[in-house]
């Protein structure tokens, strides 16, 4: 049976929209594909992105979508350990991977006489990865050295993607150290992995999205030749993750043995990311306590106060705004001198909230802040493998590779009173509030 396809083109808007296009296709087993042709240069990207991340992983198993993250690599139902490596690198091209809250991905960027190659595969670890005692051994050792070196012997490696969401969430889901503890990464066996794998990595559970120098024709072609075969299985039934919000102020403070100085975090629940209309406006409002010179906290920490070293804002706990989904925290995240005391740094970000929740934005603050967000947007889609990162994790996330394109309009349709709602919802008794004090700190 030929596969299922659609193709879209993006509406036209006043903003400087780009016009990607976005094509897509599935197989019969329920691989989800997305092709976006672009002959501008000789190069393809591949992504392929499991509907699997760290909030996925049962209790007892911590850290193990980042293990199987590195099992990946580790050989196919046809190559042997590291080939994946040799074949991408030997054709001229870059590969990694990633895991994340909401998802896990692999993918290549090659010249585009090699597409075939990457998607080759692929699919060929989609089929049947190598699962054995060995390699499970070895790369738990090599994912617990990744912590030692990222986290434990880093200053302020954990702070505040692991250290924050114990405090701000209540479920194992949403508050577990995703990185993954050491007793249950070494506990885990091989049925563990076997189970893991036949239940997140099926065809069913994934989107492969193509970029670049290919026509859709084409890649159909060789995904049917290369995926079509794997067998379907049943995807698991994806649970809400969303809780109950937070009533009252949570405060909690973690010890760094190796950090210079102290910081703050802090950190609310927003609305469910697939509420873009409601989303977005959070999304800005970050930008404008926190990015660039003429941001609230910027000029009032950095340029006017002059007490601390540095500001940062961003939506979701790895800095993800695009890609996660319900619950996702806008957090505020500030490092400071010994000498200034933390309770001045938060009432500082306090009143600036307030200022904007009370009075609402400044003449051309919204169109300036939108304009630089659109700007580093498009910057980002520019290469092919960007391109493919965002339209796989729209189509993964929302159904919508489209919004690829759409992004830039609905950031413009973002109001004022929008950013300034948003803002008041930013109150201190439903926050979580984690300081971070060097080791000798008393």
């Amino acid at each position: 049976m030929p596969p299922t396809r659609t193709a879209s083109r993006p509406r036209r808007t006043g903003s400087p929209a780009p016009s990607y296009a976005v094509e897509r296709f599935s197989l019969d087993n329920g691989l989800r594909v997305v092709v976006s042709p672009d002959p501008s240069s000789p190069v393809v990207a591949v992504a392929v992105y499991y509907d699997v991340g760290m909030r996925s992983e049962p209790e007892g198993r911590t850290g193990f979508a980042h293990l199987f993250e590195h099992l990946m690599f580790q050989g196919s139902a046809s190559l042997g350990k590291t080939e994946h490596f040799t074949y991408v690198q030997g054709s001229g091209g870059t590969l990694n991977g990633s895991t994340h809250v909401d998802y896990t991905n692999y993918y290549e960027t090659l010249p585009s006489n090699a597409a075939e190659v990457a998607l080759f595969l692929e699919a060929d670890r989609m089929r049947s990865v190598a699962l054995t005692q060995e390699n499970l051994d070895n790369q738990v050792a090599v994912v617990q050295n990744e912590i030692r070196v990222n986290v434990h012997n880093r200053p302020y490696g954990g702070f505040p993607w692991l250290s924050m969401p114990p405090i701000l969430y209540d479920s194992f889901a949403n508050s577990h150290d995703g990185y993954g503890s050491f007793v249950d990464l070494e506990s885990a066996t091989l049925d563990d992995a076997r189970s893991f794998f036949d239940r997140y990595y099926a065809p069913g559970n994934a989107v492969l999205t193509v970029v670049g120098d290919v026509t859709t024709e084409q890649v159909e072609e060789w995904v049917q030749r290369h995926f079509a075969d794997i067998p379907a299985r049943t995807t698991p039934k994806r649970p809400s993750f969303r809780e109950k919000a937070i009533t009252n102020e949570r405060r909690a403070v973690v010890r760094d043995r190796l950090a210079p100085a102290p910081a703050v975090a802090l950190a609310w629940r927003t609305t469910d990311p697939s509420d873009l209309g409601k989303y977005l406006p959070y999304v800005v409002l970050a930008e404008v306590l926190t990015d660039g010179d003429a941001a609230r906290l910027q000029d009032r920490l950095l340029l006017r106060d002059r007490n601390v070293t540095s500001v940062g804002g961003y939506l979701g706990i790895m800095g993800d705004s695009y890609d996660a989904r319900d619950p996702t925290p806008l957090i505020v995240e500030v490092h400071h001198p010994d000498e200034t005391p933390v309770d001045t740094v938060v009432a500082a970000i306090d009143e600036e909230i307030a200022r904007l929740a009370d009075d609402g934005l400044r003449a051309d603050e919204l169109a300036r802040t939108v304009a630089r967000m659109t700007a580093r947007y498009l910057r980002e889609l520019d290469p092919v493998m960007g391109r493919a990162q965002q339209l796989s994790v729209f189509e993964q996330q929302r159904s919508r590779a489209e919004l690829v394109n759409e992004l830039p309009g609905l950031l413009e349709d973002v109001t004022a009173v929008a950013v300034q709602a948003a803002a008041a919802t930013l109150r201190p008794d439903n926050r979580a509030l984690l300081e971070l004090r060097p080791e000798a700190s008393s």
